[in-house]
């Protein structure tokens, strides 16, 4: 049928839906049944297409029940998907799909998991479908209810409000105690409306349940992810501490750090690819720091092992650690916002920087210039060409420099060199036990974003797209007075090449007699940037 509104309008009754159609088709509850089951029931053809099966929002949505996140389900749908859901994944639940089951019910707290199930089962004769089926509800679903309401927080999806009119009295009555959310395409109605104002809920920028709860579900396993106890650290330092100069036990020490890597790549990898949301600095403040959490463990047991293998022998675990950040934040995928994509390499930038932080105070300098220029990714969402770290995790390329600049935990401050004042406010923490002073930490962390920037700018020459990134160590503060005004960082970095007969970067830069050449012009450059704030 080409137009089955035009047909409903002169052969129907009442306006064309799902309630008004079915009870013209079945107008009795056992024709009802027998109409349903066709469409609930896969066939082995059904089952091969993956059609009349528990769909990602459903599964999700179990994986939160198993977690015990969730523990109750108010459902309007009387198929069994969520049923098939949970016993997918080891729960069984409570299913209250009739009101005279609910006084015989274990108590919602008790329970490991709660299916009501408020229009019946579709093999139960007493199913509700239609309109005058649903303008009220028995005393015992309403007492039900009225607990679920008041004693629990709600995510609605899929739910329009505009046709169960005794649902929508049950949530009117509620408290409003616990905060409610509901997805931006079931909640457009006049009825959604009048809900989200008397409840005070929000809407969720999702337009769908798939989208909303796979989101949910795969956020809350990043979180769980990437909290350890100080103790579990501590715990994990020791044991690199005896490993490390410990020749036996180098496949420990291996399994333990990249351990370490290979959670935070989870983490990156559970990380939802789209927003779902507004890009703005909220979202970007909350994003960064659930990359800056994931990578909490980790970056501990890296300056250990780079502070104290100052000889270089376990250089490739550390190489290693990259890399394997680096290949989960450039995963190819499809389809991403782009903020997001990116901020998949915020923890390998913050383990670069961390190898860079310890080349200027611990002396690692061949290490760092092995990590800029040896690890590659590829770019464009794992599509591109492969690049140095160094262009790969080029700070404009990873961080949204306007959001940063605006995110909540500045309050009205507004930093010149965003990005810079972040990783260093951030990465402070981290070099505590290390580095005591924080004058002593400053100049280090300047020193990294030196050398980066050198490294970048050779990078640059090669036919590689960025130029060396900026930072705070470009300021007005870090310039010495004298009349040929040299970066503070500069002057450090040369007085390292007399204390250290190995210092690699005249190689690395050209040659001792080119490398006059290579830090004059890298001067003149910076000198620029300063002079455009």
């Amino acid at each position: 049928m080409e137009e089955p509104e035009a047909w409903w309008s002169e052969h129907g009754e009442g306006e064309l839906g799902y309630s008004s159609l079915l009870e013209q088709l079945a107008p009795t509850a056992a024709a009802r049944q027998g109409l349903l089951a066709s469409y609930f029931e896969p066939t082995s053809e059904d089952r091969e297409r993956g059609t009349k099966l528990p769909s990602k929002a459903h599964l999700a949505i179990a994986q939160l029940v198993k977690q015990g996140h969730v523990k109750v389900i108010v459902t309007t749908n009387f198929d069994r998907l969520m049923e098939q859901a949970l016993e997918s994944v080891g729960v069984a639940p409570q299913v209250i799909s009739r009101p005279e089951a609910v006084n015989g019910m274990a108590p919602l707290t008790h329970a490991s998991a709660t299916v009501i199930k408020l229009h019946g089962d579709y093999k139960d004769l007493g199913s509700k479908n239609t309109p005058t089926e649903l303008e009220s509800y028995p005393e015992q679903w309403n007492a039900l209810l009225h607990q679920v309401f008041s004693d629990y927080g709600l995510i609605i999806s899929g739910w329009s409000a505009e046709w169960d009119t005794a649902l929508v009295t049950a949530l009117e009555a509620a408290s409003r105690r616990y905060p409610l959310y509901w997805d931006s395409r079931s909640s457009r109605g006049e009825s959604a409306s009048r809900l989200l104002v008397n409840r005070d809920g929000r809407v969720l920028q999702f337009e769908g349940a798939d989208e909303l709860f796979t989101d949910l579900a795969a956020s809350i396993e990043a979180l769980q992810g990437l909290s350890e106890s100080p103790l579990t650290t501590a715990m994990a330092i020791s044991r690199l501490k005896r490993s490390l100069l410990d020749p036996t036990r180098r496949i420990e020490l291996y399994d333990l750090v990249m351990g370490a890597a290979d959670r935070v790549a989870d983490a990156i990898r559970a990380e939802p690819l789209s927003a779902g949301q507004e890009v703005n600095e909220a979202f970007m403040e909350s994003l960064y720091e659930r990359h800056l959490a994931s990578a909490g463990s980790l970056l501990p047991l890296l300056i250990t092992g780079l502070w104290h293998d100052t000889d270089g022998t376990h250089d490739q675990l550390w190489l290693d650690v990259l890399q394997r950040l680096v290949d989960a934040g450039t995963t190819p995928v499809n389809s991403a916002t782009q903020v997001v994509a990116a901020a998949r390499l915020i923890p390998a930038h913050l383990a670069l920087a961390t190898m860079g932080v310890a080349a200027a105070a611990r002396g690692r300098e061949s290490l760092f210039i092995r990590a800029a220029t040896t690890i590659e990714g590829r770019t464009q969402m794992g599509h591109g060409e492969a690049v140095p770290s160094a262009q790969l995790l080029h700070a404009n390329h990873v961080f949204a420099s306007g959001l940063i600049k605006v995110m909540p935990r500045w309050g009205d401050t507004r930093w010149v060199y965003p990005i810079s004042h972040l990783l260093l406010t951030d990465l402070r923490v981290f070099f505590a036990d290390f580095i005591r002073l924080d004058a002593d930490f400053v100049a280090a962390f300047h020193g990294y974003e030196y050398r980066i920037g050198l490294i970048q700018s050779q990078l640059a020459i090669d036919g590689y797209g960025y130029s060396p990134a900026d930072g705070e160590y470009v300021g007005e503060r870090g310039w010495s007075f004298a009349s040929d005004r040299k970066p503070l960082a500069e002057i450090t970095f040369v007085r390292e090449a007399s204390r250290r007969a190995d210092w690699p970067w005249p190689e690395y830069l050209g040659g001792p007699d080119g490398l006059e050449k290579v830090l004059e012009a890298h001067r003149e450059l910076l000198r620029s940037y300063s002079r455009s704030r």
